[in-house]
This record gives C-alpha cells, sequence and structure tokens, in this order.
C-alpha cells in the first residue's frame, strides 16, 4: 500500500514561495503539490513549467474550492495572513503561513481561537529557526542544564546592503524592523529562556544609509530590550546594512556558561589565505544560511497534518513573537518604555 499524501496549495509565488513550493514538489515526501494561487500569471507559469503544476488559480477561494485539497501553504504578505488563515480552516484546510502571524496583535487572537474551534486542523507559522539543527541542539543542551539557569539572549538578525534599497517597497506594508526581522530572534529568545513573561520593553533606532525609511517610521538598524518576569533578560538587534554578507547571531548566557550559534555566518568550510589575509565567504542571504530548516519545517507541518507529529511550536508563540515586535516597535516610535 502506498502512503498517504498531503494534497497541498501554494499560495504565494514570489522569491521564498518558490523556494518553498521546490522543497514541496521535490524534497518532501507525502506531500502532493495539486494546485497554484497566485495574482501573477508569470508565477503560475512559473509553478506549471518548473514544478509541473500545473492548475493554477488567480483566485485564493477558488483555490480552496479544489477538489479535494487537504492544506494550503501560505507565503503572501503579512497583512492577508490573518483572514487567509481563518477562510482555511473555515474551509477544512490544514494550514502553513510564514511568518509573522499579523502585524496587529487582535487579529493573531482571531486566528487563535478560530483554530481552537477546529482542533483536528494542523494550523503552523513559519519559525524556521526552530528547526535549524544548530539552534535545536542548543536548545536541548539548555533544557538539559548545560550551562545552569539561562538569564540573557542575545540575538541579531543582520541582512547584508542592498545598494538600491529595494526592499523599502515593502517599508508601507512591513510593520518595521523588529516585527519583519527580529521576529525570528524574538521567537528564539522566548524558546531558549523557557517562555518567561515580558515585563517591560525599550528600544531604539537609526537610519545609518536607507535614510528614505524613516517616512514609515522605520529605520535599517534597531536595538530592543526585553526585561521578563523571571528576571532573565534578552537583547535585539536588526540591521540592513551589513557590508559583508547575512549574519545571525545568538548568543545564551547562562550561570554555568555560555552557548553561542552563528558566531561566524560561513557559507561553507572553505577557508582563504591570500595577501587579504585568512578569511571564508559569508552566507549572502536568510535562505544560504536556513535552506535546511526550511525543509525540516516544511516535512513538520506534513506529517503534524497526516496525523504522524505533534508541532513543536504552537500559534501562542506566534502572538507573543507579534506582541513583542509591536511593542518593539511602539517604544522606538515614542522614544519610551512600554510596560506590560
Amino acid at each position: 500500500m502506498s502512503s498517504p499524501t498531503l494534497k497541498i496549495g501554494i499560495v504565494g509565488l514570489g522569491r521564498l514561495g518558490q523556494r518553498h513550493a521546490i522543497n514541496l514538489v521535490q524534497r518532501v515526501p507525502n506531500a502532493d503539490v495539486v494546485a497554484a494561487c497566485s495574482p501573477v500569471p508569470a508565477e503560475l507559469d512559473w509553478a506549471a513549467r518548473e514544478l509541473g503544476v500545473t492548475t493554477g488559480y488567480a483566485g485564493y477561494d477558488a483555490l480552496l474550492a479544489h477538489p479535494g485539497l487537504d492544506a494550503v501553504f501560505l507565503v503572501t504578505p503579512t497583512a492577508m495572513h490573518a483572514d487567509q488563515i481563518i477562510a482555511a480552516l473555515r474551509a477544512g484546510k490544514h494550514v502553513f503561513c510564514e511568518k509573522p502571524l499579523s502585524l496587529d496583535l487582535a487579529d493573531c487572537l482571531k486566528v487563535e481561537a478560530e483554530a481552537a474551534r477546529h482542533p483536528h486542523l494542523t494550523t503552523m507559522i513559519g519559525f524556521v529557526r526552530r528547526f535549524d539543527t544548530s539552534y535545536h541542539d542548543a536548545q536541548q543542551k539548555i533544557a538539559q542544564g548545560l550551562i545552569g539557569k539561562p538569564y540573557l539572549v542575545r540575538s541579531q538578525t543582520c541582512d547584508q546592503n542592498d545598494p538600491s534599497g529595494a526592499f523599502m517597497r515593502f517599508a508601507p506594508t512591513s510593520g518595521g524592523i523588529f516585527l519583519d526581522c527580529s521576529v525570528h530572534d524574538i521567537d528564539l529568545a522566548r524558546w531558549l529562556l523557557g517562555n518567561p513573561t515580558p515585563t517591560r520593553v525599550y528600544a531604539s533606532g537609526t537610519n545609518a544609509i536607507h535614510k528614505g525609511l524613516q517616512e514609515f517610521g522605520d529605520v535599517d538598524n534597531g536595538l530592543g530590550t526585553v526585561e521578563f518576569s523571571d528576571g532573565s533578560m534578552a537583547t535585539f538587534m536588526a540591521s540592513r546594512t551589513m557590508a559583508h554578507g547575512h549574519e545571525t547571531l545568538t548568543e545564551v548566557f547562562g550561570t554555568g556558561g555560555r552557548l553561542a550559534v552563528g558566531s561566524n555566518p560561513r557559507l561553507n568550510r572553505v577557508e582563504i589565505s591570500d595577501a587579504y589575509g585568512v578569511r571564508n565567504e559569508c552566507t549572502p542571504d536568510f535562505y544560504a544560511r536556513f535552506a535546511d530548516a526550511f525543509l525540516i519545517e516544511a516535512q513538520e507541518f506534513t506529517d503534524a497534518a497526516l496525523g504522524r507529529r505533534t508541532l513543536s511550536l504552537t500559534l501562542n508563540d506566534a502572538t507573543e513573537a507579534t506582541r513583542l515586535g509591536i511593542a518593539m516597535t511602539v517604544a522606538m516610535r515614542e522614544r519610551r518604555v512600554v510596560e506590560f
């Protein structure tokens, strides 16, 4: 007998959506992409040409009505996430959705409430770093007490500078640097510290290169600090202006030691010795750093939807990441401490 498959509709086929689609079609056993959805004809043409997914829909409602569809994979603009998740759940579909869950806390809570009405359906938000083998190993070592009681996480997401500033076209809808970039670090900090309750947040930022972000209340470099009720802390840095490449770094300090993940953003194991010194090439972007984690994440969703396992993260984790991201954004824009 053949193993059961999960019939998936991929929604959104931009840069990241295409990478998710390739994983699902070519590398995730028991995933069967039966349809694609995009308002951009060229993206549907790409799915048919490159992946053999020949059934395409311009409208989301039409996709949800596709015969035999089990699940949707949402790689769409953040402002659409909450409504699309709720519509899919009401249509009886499992849902994977890229981070963040929403830029609005009330919408996050609406999604949680709707998902609670459909406990037989799997709903997962893509906090991909939890599926990176190094981060997973670090979390396991912390849980085992290797570094004692953790009390401080210092985490950063730093993107290579794009001199063209092309990313600025997303500035009106991204929610700002903390919700766009630091939301991964926020989720990691909560996970690695054991999900403590936040009590106070403060943040600041600057536009070192891309001055046009100021129009949208955004910055190209930001710093945030969160204090928790158990005395633990987390500090975050986000940058869009790194010269050398993409750098994700997380340090966890405990009463008995320290762990660091990503201290050197190596592209590979090649070390170059030449007239410029001894060096290595760096990861150019987030996908180069987390490609394997995206695959593991997709496999967990598929397995969970098929009833083979439970998810390792919850919708409430996504809600809390948004809650802290919003607080950091308010603290930076209004130049004040935000109390919980």
